[in-house]
């Protein structure tokens, strides 16, 4: 048995195993063809691992950022996303409560500004690698991430001298549903 294992281009990070029934000198007595057998299977595990996406492969959606014109870490915040390669929209504002009541972001889960992201909502300072995975993943349950409150550590609230707090971003949904999405 000869096992290929074969990455998919462009780093999608999937690793697709393949075992061979014969070895190339084999399948050349069998088929008389080995490259073609060889080529074959090549082609199976690239298209596999094709077919796993990854959330570097996205293409972005440009990030909406409603927030208060006086506010320092929303615009923190904003060039936090701008780094990880979204493009981001400033929307400024100064009724805040009512954004967060017409986009429907769950009062308790409040923080100094909103985001529209594709489908979804990003209330606080949510990193974009969670951004990224969320929309990667795109649960069709979810409506949104958030961090409440503005926890020291948290993109756009690294405050030197001060050390970072534990946080946890939550997924939450249309009826009121919550649960952690990942924890910093």
């Amino acid at each position: 048995m000869r096992v290929l294992q074969i990455a998919a281009a462009a780093g999608l990070g999937a690793l697709v195993t393949l075992t061979a029934a014969c070895a190339p000198s084999d399948a050349e007595m069998v088929t008389g063809e080995p490259a073609a057998a060889t080529s074959a299977a090549t082609s199976a595990a690239t298209s596999a691992a094709a077919s796993f996406a990854s959330a570097d492969d996205l293409e972005l959606p440009v990030v909406r950022v409603y927030k208060s014109p006086t506010c320092g870490c929303c615009s923190a915040w904003s060039e936090h996303l701008r780094e990880n390669g979204f493009e981001v929209e400033l929307v400024d504002t100064n009724d805040m409560p009512t954004v967060k009541v017409a986009l429907g972001v769950p009062h308790e889960l409040g923080s100094c500004h909103t985001a529209e992201v594709g489908d979804y909502l990003v209330e606080g300072h949510v990193p974009a690698d969670d951004i990224k995975a969320l929309l990667a993943e795109a649960p069709s349950e979810v409506r949104g991430l958030a961090v409440p409150n503005m926890p020291i550590g948290s993109p756009g609230m690294e405050t030197p001298g001060m050390a970072p707090e534990r946080y946890d971003v939550i997924a939450f949904d249309e009826q009121g549903g919550r649960r952690v999405y990942r924890s910093h």
